[in-house]
């Protein structure tokens, strides 16, 4: 098939009409497909159903019935022990919380701006504070930013990471940056992996403001869609502590995607002192987390490799899903030099780049024709794409029929808008 961009505008008219046919029978067939968020489908739900069998009205308590009362702000020792396992950390690092990791987030902005971090004047006081967004990214963590007032500032992404150049230029030099988002690890959407260098130019950061935190949401360290190539992110605390600035980082993550979604562990790590200072708020919000539900998660793993052994179950069920978008695309649209898109190692997100000027169109259209998408700009601050360009697709969720069916009518979409747009610049 000859590229698009090579066409005439006959020729662009031409195929343009053929597209509109095709569009026109998929809108005819009235499907409610979803392909907007990174939810767990039902098979992998059940997999983890033995999570609500373990602990019950005959659970042998005996020492532990300690869990059943109030007390242990910073969650159960075996459920410390099992998520510092999985950020390869120490258990005396790590506080584990309820269901949400995003919580814990949303608490540690609202902590820093009500009260400050280590004796550091509260944000709220500030003339303007500023968080660095690396994009496309996450929208919940533009979110809770935008919910607070503070500026965002786009930082671009290559296949290594954040632009480190850009990032040491605004923390290094600006005292109102205070924070940066960053999924270090299949990184929602584009599936990037931060490399060795650009963990330790973040460790070796020399922040202008004493209280600026990178925001590190380790959300994917345990979804690989491949026994190999694997990716693997350097342990951003160490390197923090070896590099002179312990104090530089709060590392999330949780079970939500690998055991059930609504009722997961989350957990974060940091620093002796920073956890210190985040203990003492807690002493006040609560009175401790639901350690039933963590000790659930240490029942139904504790068995050898186990919690391994279970997410290769769910690379199983995950992986033929990302084929499928990947091959649909690839026969549909690579030929035709209006799109890109990524083919990632692990995670939930493929991140697919239109011609610029597209992505709204193209979402509205699918929209029409029964697709549901993430909204076009939600991988920027603000919901502003500055080249209506990236969509974030999600094929968890869908059965494989479905997801096929659902990306046949996106790459026709794609096509139809993008012959619009090159018929327009030709006319």
């Amino acid at each position: 098939m000859k590229k698009y961009t090579k066409l005439n505008h006959e020729e662009l008219m031409s195929v343009h009409a053929q597209v509109s046919k095709e569009y026109e029978r998929m809108k005819a067939l009235n499907v409610n497909l979803n392909m907007a968020r990174g939810k767990p489908d039902f098979e992998q739900i059940h997999l983890s159903l033995g999570v609500l069998d373990t602990v019950d009205s005959h659970y042998p308590f005996g020492d532990k019935i300690n869990y059943c009362n109030y007390g242990i702000l910073d969650g159960i020792d075996e459920a410390k022990q099992f998520f510092a396992n999985i950020l390869e950390t120490s258990p005396d690092q790590v506080i584990v919380y309820g269901n949400s990791s995003l919580t814990i987030m949303f608490d540690q902005i609202s902590r820093g701006y009500t009260h400050g971090y280590l004796g550091n004047k509260p944000w709220c006081q500030l003339d303007k504070i500023k968080f660095l967004c690396p994009v496309p990214g996450y929208d919940r963590h533009f979110a809770i930013t935008e919910h607070f007032g503070f500026e965002m500032i786009n930082i671009p992404m290559d296949e290594n990471g954040p632009d480190m150049d850009l990032v040491e230029e605004y923390v290094n030099n600006d005292e109102s940056v205070k924070g940066i988002w960053c999924v270090p690890q299949y990184s929602n959407p584009t599936g990037v992996t931060y490399s060795d260098e650009v963990v330790q130019r973040f460790a070796h950061l020399k922040p202008a403001a004493k209280d600026f935190r990178i925001f590190w949401d380790n959300a994917y360290v345990l979804h690989h869609l491949h026994t190999s190539p694997r990716a693997h992110v350097m342990d951003i605390l160490k390197a923090c502590k070896d590099a002179g600035n312990p104090n530089l980082v709060f590392e999330f993550c949780s079970t939500s995607k690998v055991t059930l979604p609504g009722a997961g562990v989350a957990a974060m790590a940091t620093s002796l002192e920073n956890k210190a200072d985040i203990l003492k708020h807690m002493s006040i919000q609560c009175i401790g987390h639901d350690k039933i539900n963590q000790l659930r998660h240490i029942e139904f793993f504790k068995r050898p490799n186990s919690l391994n052994k279970h997410m290769e179950k769910q690379a199983r069920l995950l992986r033929p899903k990302f084929d499928t978008v990947s091959i649909v695309l690839s026969h549909e649209l690579s030929r035709l030099n209006i799109a890109t898109w990524t083919k990632p190692l692990g995670g939930y997100f493929v991140s697919f780049n239109a011609m610029e000027g597209c992505a709204k169109e193209i979402v509205k259209r699918c929209q029409e024709a029964g697709v549901t998408l993430t909204s076009a700009g939600a991988t920027y601050p603000y919901g502003k794409d500055p080249h209506d360009s990236n969509i974030r697709l999600a094929p968890s969720y869908l059965p494989l029929d479905d997801l096929q069916l659902a990306t046949e009518i996106f790459t026709i979409c794609v096509k139809l808008v993008s012959l619009e747009k090159l018929m327009e610049q030709k006319a």
